[in-house]
């Protein structure tokens, strides 16, 4: 296939973003659609620079009558292109997108783990990370649900989840495959305004083009990648504070020294606060929740919270917050 700009910029991106190195296992989900075969047809006309070993995944989530034949689909073409294949099929019903999200980041580092790849690629565009900054805003998210879909993130110590086309929209995806008759397949749910991003990608998104900012994609993915280096610097800052604050935890309770947090700014507070609970009640604590424990570094003595989700109650104890993994103190 002949050089484009568009391969141009995904080597540069790879390149100065140091997403992934030479002659490294790659792992490329590929559902069929236009974003997954501009993404596995540019890595693959790189693979002669860069070294790389490349496999296809596909993950059939079954829930649409026609996703065996989407997966035989994508198979055909990894056997076309002579590139090693792996089907992982849901064996119950997936009903939720989210539920569906994370099945298929299980079973592709499950795939990773057993056949040594260090590296699972995605084909998340601008416009993925555009419409989900728009989701979770409207949801009330944080800075960090809004530049949720980063270049990379570990899955586990040694895999790495990593997303070089998020500088390139869809409209480009599109062209790139129909300028080279890249065989799409359609997924019907994406019509289906059922569902919330696709609302968005339908409707709200080519709206606030066509009367906001023919460029709104850019210009999200901007903010999005301006905040993303904020929450990335508060986090570090955050996680150690935090183990300044903690003395002595035991099964039963987590102590946390609330002078040493009452000098730091409140975005710092809600941060480790906001650690602490995801240790505590394993879920990602909402904004309730935060408020609810950080209320309590400037609290009177003997202060109590009503039940986080769990059971687990806080409460302040002098200088200190207990924070009880039960309800009835030790």
């Amino acid at each position: 296939m002949p050089w484009t700009s568009l391969h141009a910029k995904i080597h540069r991106t790879i390149r100065d973003r140091h997403l992934i190195t030479q002659n490294q296992r790659l792992l490329v989900a590929v559902s069929g659609g236009q974003d997954s075969l501009c993404l596995i047809r540019l890595l693959l006309d790189l693979q002669s620079k860069w070294g790389w070993y490349i496999s296809i995944a596909h993950c059939d989530h079954c829930w649409r009558a026609d996703s065996a034949a989407n997966a035989h689909h994508v198979e055909n073409l990894a056997q076309s292109w002579q590139v090693p294949f792996h089907l992982a099929t849901a064996t119950e019903a997936i009903n939720t997108e989210a539920a569906a999200r994370n099945w298929r980041y299980q079973v592709l580092t499950e795939i990773a783990q057993a056949s040594e790849y260090q590296y699972i690629v995605t084909g998340h565009t601008q416009s993925d990370r555009a419409e989900t900054l728009l989701y979770n805003l409207m949801r009330g998210s944080g800075a960090d649900g809004l530049q949720a879909l980063a270049w990379q993130r570990p899955l586990t110590a040694n895999i790495f989840l990593i997303r070089p086309l998020l500088a390139i929209t869809r409209r480009e995806t599109a062209q790139f495959c129909q300028d080279y008759q890249l065989p799409i397949w359609e997924d019907s749910t994406n019509q289906d305004t059922k569902y919330a991003r696709n609302r968005i990608r339908q409707e709200l998104l080519p709206y606030l083009r066509e009367n906001f900012n023919p460029n709104l994609e850019s210009a999200l993915g901007q903010t999005a990648e301006l905040l993303q280096a904020d929450v990335e610097y508060l986090e570090s800052i955050a996680t150690e504070l935090r183990e300044k604050c903690f003395s002595a935890p035991t099964p039963d309770y987590i102590r946390i020294n609330r002078r040493i947090l009452q000098t730091v700014p409140l975005a710092l507070q809600r941060r480790v606060m906001r650690q602490i609970l995801l240790e505590v009640i394993n879920i990602a604590p909402n904004f309730e929740h935060i408020e609810k424990l950080t209320g309590l570094i400037i609290a009177p003595n003997r202060t109590q919270t009503d039940p986080f989700p769990g059971g687990a109650i806080a409460q302040v104890m002098g200088d200190e917050i207990l924070f009880l993994r039960n309800l009835s103190p030790k």
